[in-house]
């Protein structure tokens, strides 16, 4: 008679094969998807069917469930003013736009709402100049991180930006705006402190970097994989504003449009440990790095106390330095 197994025994490890443990070990691992996401999902695949009354749809959905409609519709390449205007919200503090065909007038209505933004992405998106970016910096004081650029019309624009980004003085006695850190600037964009911008030219780089020494441009890790605790994640390229509110949503609700996110590169992609010595050094020329524009600052605030003290000299003493300036130039040349 054969022998057959107990009930308990047939959910015994020994009993079952490697690939059924396998699957029940990833299908313990992974949970199930909520019925908000899935409900998402639905939407999302008819989005075309609903844009028209999505005015009168939003008003009963939350923030974050807005924000995950505006953030599928921008994968499946349907954002723009209609999509984004009635979606915003007054509480959201992120905004990712790129590669979408908003406007001039859907970003400026959108600013108008979303006071609170603290990062925004305009990258690729064709049809938004610096106009509408004035407008978002005045009514965004909170504004910290800005990524554009991409293609040669965002990068055109972005070029426009730069006189925006400027700061510019009220009637003070300081030298230069670098000294007022209690004073407030007269402009918009003075809390914007990142930008993001992959392909800024040189020239772009310089202006931002002799004039708007605040804004980090393009900000990197460490050699290390660390970020700097000031550094918000929104600020590093690889970063997708609004992916953490499609995380949960099943990817083929915009698979069929070809949308495709880039993978995120690894933090370190180093396979090689680093020697102790080589940690060093880089954390030296990382902590050089770190220390130069304020060098500079130094420099340049010295020069300007020469400069001022030579001015406040009396006719006698400034004589008395030119002619110790000739003497040695006639020294020299003999």
């Amino acid at each position: 008679m054969a022998c057959t197994p107990s009930k308990s025994s047939l959910f015994s490890p020994t009993l079952q094969s490697p690939g059924l443990l396998s699957c029940r070990r990833r299908l313990g691992k992974s949970k199930p998807p909520s019925l908000v996401s899935l409900c998402l999902g639905v939407i999302g695949k008819n989005l075309q069917e609903i844009i028209a009354h999505l005015s009168d749809i939003s008003i009963a959905f939350p923030p974050h469930i807005r924000m995950t409609i505006a953030a599928i519709a921008r994968r499946r390449k349907m954002l723009c003013d209609e999509v984004i205007i009635p979606l915003a919200d007054t509480s959201w503090e992120i905004l990712d736009i790129s590669g979408s065909e908003v406007t001039d007038s859907g970003l400026i209505e959108v600013a108008k709402t979303c006071k609170f933004l603290q990062a925004i992405d305009i990258s690729r998106c064709n049809k938004i100049t610096a106009s509408s970016v004035s407008v978002l910096v005045e009514h965004c004081k909170s504004l910290r991180t800005l990524r554009c650029g991409g293609c040669p019309r965002s990068d055109y624009t972005a070029r426009c930006c730069l006189t925006l980004l400027k700061p510019k003085l009220d009637d003070t006695v300081k030298d230069s705006w670098e000294e007022l850190d209690t004073v407030e600037i007269s402009h918009s964009a003075e809390s914007l402190r990142w930008l993001v911008w992959p392909k800024i030219d040189k020239d772009s780089l310089e202006i931002l970097a002799t004039e708007c020494p605040r804004i980090s441009v393009n900000p990197k890790l460490s050699p290390f994989g660390f970020r700097g605790k000031d550094v918000p994640i929104e600020a590093f390229p690889d970063t997708v504003l609004d992916d953490l509110f499609v995380r949960e949503i099943n990817p083929s609700t915009w698979a069929a449009c070809g949308f495709t996110l880039k993978p995120v590169s690894p933090i370190l992609s180093s396979s090689k440990e680093l020697s102790l010595a080589e940690k060093f050094r880089l954390a030296f020329v990382e902590r050089d790095a770190r220390l130069a524009p304020k060098r500079a600052k130094n420099a340049r605030q010295h020069q300007r106390r020469s400069d001022r003290e030579w001015m406040e000299m009396s006719a006698e003493a400034k004589a008395i330095v030119l002619a110790s300036q000739v003497s040695k130039s006639l020294h020299g040349k003999n």
